[in-house]
């Protein structure tokens, strides 16, 4: 028996990285997956973005597992995007249990983040924070109307919790989840809905791992410096946490901010 059995997660950004190794973690413990990501390029982003060549893997070692898993082609952008993953996963399942708000982009500006473009600034928020506004509006109206409560999690990070030089626009968006996050596991208590972030440190997904960010943390070596002995952590440490946040076993855990970050914000 798993500990998931019968739930159906939809996953934004499950293409690749920390949304595959969730779809999997998850999967592993009996639940139904649907994905959905970009799959393609935004013109801000300074490194290779998911294909959709990447959303067809996370599908073939979903159902490796004898899980059912649905793949929609989608931007968190769009609301009208996003109510479709919704309901495709409601016509495939009957059903959502689990959100995890995954999907996210990086970047940084060249100077202070005065300097950023209105584009950069526009791009970031409009996917980090908006794009789980968008995921959020979606999906929770199927949670309530299913009436069995549900577990919403949304991928922040250590930028969630304090500043980074460079990155006004992404670490603007990773608080702002952090505000969201509060307020609708207030709104959704009464309906045994659960609400919490995690906020890993740096993670060796293709995010973190490409030459742009490599150039980045050249010039500012302190920006991932953990305090437990280890430079970057694996998708399947933050999978981990969140299958913990989704499960009964953390029945009663809501509005909390995880950090997941080897001790990198203590220090």
């Amino acid at each position: 028996m798993g500990r998931l059995d019968g739930k159906v997660a939809v996953i934004t950004g499950g293409a690749r990285g920390q949304g595959r190794s969730h779809a999997v973690t998850l999967a592993r413990e009996g639940a139904d997956i649907v994905i959905c990501d970009i799959a393609a390029q935004i013109d801000t982003v300074p490194y290779p973005m998911a294909t959709p060549a990447d959303m067809e893997e996370t599908v073939r070692l979903v159902e490796d597992l004898d899980r059912r898993c649905v793949a929609v082609q989608a931007d968190v952008r769009d609301g009208a995007q996003m109510q479709a993953v919704a309901d495709r996963a409601m016509s495939e399942f009957g059903r959502i249990d689990i959100l995890l708000a995954n999907a996210g982009i990086a970047g940084f500006a060249s100077g202070g983040s005065w300097e950023l473009t209105d584009e950069q600034w526009r791009d970031m928020i409009d996917t980090n924070l908006t794009g789980v506004w968008q995921s959020c509006k979606a999906v929770i109206p199927h949670m309530i109307a299913g009436g069995r409560g549900g577990s919403i999690v949304i991928t922040s990070s250590t930028a969630g919790l304090k500043g980074f030089a460079g990155t006004g626009h992404y670490v603007a968006a990773k608080h702002g989840v952090v505000g969201l996050m509060r307020t609708l596991a207030i709104e959704l208590a009464p309906h045994n809905i659960r609400v919490n972030t995690v906020h890993p440190t740096g993670v060796n997904t293709p995010m973190v791992v490409n030459e742009a960010m490599a150039q980045l943390l050249a010039d500012n070596p302190s920006a991932i410096s953990n305090l437990l002995p280890v430079e970057m952590l694996e998708p399947v440490d933050i999978s981990n946490a969140i299958l913990w946040l989704v499960s009964d076993d953390a029945r009663y855990v809501t509005g909390v901010t995880l950090p997941v970050d080897a001790g990198f914000t203590i220090q």
